[in-house]
């Protein structure tokens, strides 16, 4: 196109001048043609803020070109919500811009079409389909970055609840893969607008404190900063000499995980020397350890051995001028440019870029296809998350092969992940390990430069299934299994079996029973196991957790139970609403329910047989004063007399009251919640569990959890005849040592 061509739109036209900086004969038309699109498709759309949604895109393609990205990349940054939030569908996209563009805007769409049970579900479904795109196109995740960078730096517009739990997810996910490419320009800024909100008064108390440090710092690390200059210039070593302020986050990171005040934190600026070549780098570093003494151990070369995701520096601490420790990085400007923006630095659409550098590009990106390896064959999606933090994500140790090459692994793990870093019958043969020529056990935590060397053994039976229980890595986790499900079918079958059974059996469920029966066979194709045998196999070498399959179980019997009540109620219930029922269908409905279902202890006064149910929001107890309210396609429902919804709603409810009483000795349970609050203290738990069996009553439900302001809250759902029963256990349970408080909660 005519690279002199004029555009009206003066934001088009500066996105246009950037890329023209690095990318002169790019296709500017195609462009054009996709900011106008989006501009389009969003033109009825706004944001939290109020401005109008293309902003969000616009402001996605700008950080894009500041990576110095291919158009491609542009376009889909331009056009990645257009899929997901217009009329557009993914077939326009490519018919307009190519079939490039159309895997990068679906790459990064969501799965919003499809409704998940928890937000896990959804978090975790979204990332499978994120890295599937990644793997495909490693583009997708840049623009995914790039997107997630802009609505942190717009959070404020977010409900709270929600503002947090993005930037969590931030924080845990998109930091940690933003780390694990080297772009670190946005790691670093998403980290610190995620801790502005995760610890609001945390992050403003360090900027303050940052701030007045800083000043006073500034004038000392300035002089370092001029002599730096002055002694390179007089050595005739072409370098950029400056001051480089600390991130707040890592600044915060260092005082909880060293537990160190402020005052003890010194490194907040560190120096950053780049040169023109490596032999420069070299030659530096002896010079500035000629003028200052370098600190013990704190020296770090990461050119002759760089971090897996391609940075490469020279880091020194030297004691400065006045004692204090001084940080300083030193590169040449190919690797601060790779420093600052990772794998988008030499990205293998750039025009230019070798085979050779393709190839090195894959090589650092072996942790994503470790990664996809390992996710098809993960169905929980908590599972997936925590696989994802900890073998992604989070910190790595490097272990060397007796050959020398080095091996990248999660913190935590020991010689059986490296067996099977290494090849899955390196691991299923393993029998022993040596660490740095010395035999060490199986579940030894490898640490950072030891020498690993796997013994392995022909004769050995396989992995042991308490291997599950020790290995870091999902990697290794999914080849201990996949060893299992080959290797020991029938004894898989048979110990999925006795476990399925023990966990029917624990929540009163009897594999037998011909509706548990259908219920495991949907459950089973929803994990992709239509066989029941291999269902069964799956569950036995712990594929599958078998807790997860009969809480889909319970699900499934419970939707049924409704369905089936609903239509037995459906008459009767709009003929409760009209209030004309005739005495012989009260007698036969009566009849009818008291075939189907055990009594309520409820009765409605002036109708029989009404199907009454008790709300949730006040769980109504024999004991409570009651009152009921009819409603359409539910009977009656029956709330307590002080519940918020009664006494905050009178005039919804005004005509549809109906006067309820509790029968007199009738033998029904009712369910009643109960908090706990205690000291966490050892065997408390046990203690209170033990004076619910005492009082006869069936626990239906616990949950503990730490973090209270005095140890421990336990929530409790008990099954009592009554008010005067679950008051008499409340005051049981305040006599146990360690409990501070215990009372009723209204409902859930």
């Amino acid at each position: 196109m005519n690279n002199n061509e004029h555009y009206c739109d003066e934001d088009l036209k500066k996105l246009i001048e950037k890329i023209r900086l690095y990318a002169p004969n790019a296709d500017f038309n195609k462009v054009k043609e996709a900011y106008n699109l989006s501009e389009k498709a969003h033109v009825d759309q706004v944001r939290k803020s109020g401005e109008p949604y293309f902003i969000h895109p616009k402001a996605v393609a700008n950080i894009l070109a500041d990576m110095q990205l291919d158009i491609d990349t542009i376009c889909g940054g331009l056009l990645h919500d257009v899929v997901e939030d217009t009329k557009y569908e993914d077939k326009d996209i490519e018919e307009m811009f190519g079939k490039d563009v159309a895997i990068l805007v679906d790459g990064v769409t969501k799965l919003g079409k499809i409704k998940y049970m928890t937000k896990e579900e959804s978090q975790s479904e979204n990332l499978r389909k994120m890295f599937l795109a990644m793997a495909k196109d490693m583009r997708v995740i840049l623009i995914k970055l790039a997107d997630r960078l802009h609505n942190m730096r717009t959070l404020e517009y977010m409900d709270p609840e929600k503002a947090i739990y993005k930037a969590q997810e931030t924080l845990d996910i998109y930091a940690g893969i933003a780390h694990r490419l080297g772009i670190s320009k946005i790691k670093w800024e998403l980290e610190d607008l995620s801790l502005r909100y995760l610890d609001p008064e945390g992050y403003y108390k360090l900027v303050k404190k940052v701030k007045m440090k800083r000043e006073q710092r500034e004038k000392y690390i300035q002089n370092i900063v001029e002599l730096l200059r002055d002694t390179f210039n007089d050595m005739e070593i072409n370098c950029e000499v400056y001051g480089r302020p600390k991130h707040f986050y890592s600044i915060y990171k260092k005082m909880k995980s060293k537990n160190k005040s402020f005052d003890e934190i010194y490194d907040l600026i560190a120096i950053r020397v780049i040169v023109d070549s490596l032999k420069d780098c070299y030659g530096v570093l002896g010079t500035i350890h000629t003028l200052w003494k370098p600190m013990p151990g704190r020296f770090k070369d990461y050119i002759a051995v760089p971090k897996p995701n391609m940075y490469q520096s020279l880091h020194t601490t030297v004691i400065g001028s006045d004692g204090e420790p001084v940080e300083i990085q030193i590169r040449t400007h190919e690797m601060h440019n790779i420093a600052e923006y990772g794998v988008a630095a030499h990205w293998k659409y750039k025009e230019g870029i070798t085979s050779t550098e393709n190839s090195k590009i894959d090589e650092k990106l072996q942790w994503l296809r470790l990664m996809m390896e390992w996710e098809k064959d993960v169905t929980d999606p908590h599972e997936f998350l925590d696989a994802l933090k900890d073998d992604v994500l989070n910190a790595q140790v490097y272990v060397f092969t007796p050959q020398g090459e080095v091996m990248e692994l999660p913190n935590g793990s020991i010689p059986i992940d490296f067996a099977y870093r290494i090849h899955s019958k390196v691991g299923n043969l393993c029998t022993g390990a040596k660490v740095n020529g010395k035999m060490v056990p199986l579940d030894y935590k490898l640490q950072n430069g030891e020498i690993v060397e796997i013994q392995t053994s022909s004769n050995s039976p396989g992995p042991s299934r308490d291997w599950l229980n020790i290995v870091k890595t999902p990697n290794a986790r999914n080849r201990i299994r996949q060893f299992f499900k080959k290797e020991r079918r029938e004894e898989n079958i048979e110990r999925g079996l006795a476990i399925l059974e023990k966990e029917l059996k624990r929540v009163n469920l009897n594999k037998s029973d011909v509706d548990v029966q259908n219920a495991l066979k949907e459950v089973g194709k929803k994990f992709n196991q239509p066989d029941y045998d291999d269902f069964l196999a799956t569950i036995g070498y712990g594929g599958i957790a078998c807790n997860q399959v009969v809480t889909k179980v319970k699900d499934i019997l419970l939707r049924d139970a409704r369905k089936l009540e609903k239509v037995q109620q459906i008459n009767l219930e709009e003929d409760v609403e009209r209030h004309n029922i005739t005495e012989n269908e009260k007698l036969k409905s009566s009849k009818s329910k008291k075939k189907e279902k055990r009594h309520t202890g409820v009765q409605v006064d002036g109708l029989e047989g009404i199907y009454v149910r008790f709300a949730k929001c006040c769980s109504p107890l024999p004991g409570d004063d009651i009152v009921g309210y009819i409603t359409r396609g539910r009977g009656v429902t029956v709330h307590r007399v002080d519940c918020e919804n009664i006494i905050r709603d009178k005039e919804k409810y005004s005509g549809k009251m109906v006067k309820v009483s509790w029968i007199e000795d009738n033998d029904s349970r009712f369910e009643a919640d109960i908090q706990i609050k205690a000291n966490d203290r050892r065997g408390i738990v046990n203690e209170i569990t033990h004076v619910i069996s005492n009082e006869k009553i069936r626990l239906a439900g616990i949950y503990a959890r730490k973090g209270s302001e005095i140890g421990i809250t336990i929530d409790l759902t008990l099954e009592v005849n009554g008010i005067d029963q679950l008051n008499q256990v409340i005051r049981k349970m305040m006599n146990i040592p360690g409990v501070e408080e215990t009372y009723r909660i209204n409902g859930k």
